[in-house]
């Protein structure tokens, strides 16, 4: 794996660490749900052509150290990924959806994403 990326009139290294949480942090994501979503958010980042470089999924959060080509938003991405992935859960586990503190949201509002930067001399090279 390169180190850059190119597109036809870019060359970029677009790397964010990008944090979330179930609804009420529900301790959740173990077993099957974790499988399922370690499946599912491979397959939807290579979809939208971006590279999975680390994931932790833990029982109340999801880690994803992500590569992102810069035409496609972060914000975009993750209403894809929190979208797709909270339709697949609620189809393959009716069961939750019936709990009231559910609701139609499988996911806690918002998240975190930080940068993974150049300092200015790697730019200057």
């Amino acid at each position: 794996m390169s180190k850059y990326k190119k597109l036809s009139h870019v060359i970029y290294k677009c790397e964010y660490h990008i944090v979330w949480v179930p609804k009420y942090r529900l301790r959740i994501l173990k077993g099957e749900i974790k499988e399922l979503l370690a499946h599912d958010l491979r397959m939807l980042s290579e979809w939208k052509k971006s590279e999975v470089i680390e994931l932790n999924i833990q029982p109340d959060h999801i880690y994803l150290l992500i590569s992102v080509p810069p035409k496609l938003s972060i914000s975009n991405l993750m209403g894809i990924l929190k979208g797709k992935l909270a339709i697949k859960i609620f189809k393959s586990y009716p069961q939750l959806k019936k709990k009231l503190y559910w609701g139609n949201h499988f996911w806690a509002r918002g998240y975190f994403v930080s940068t993974v930067g150049l300092d200015s001399e790697m730019i200057k090279r």
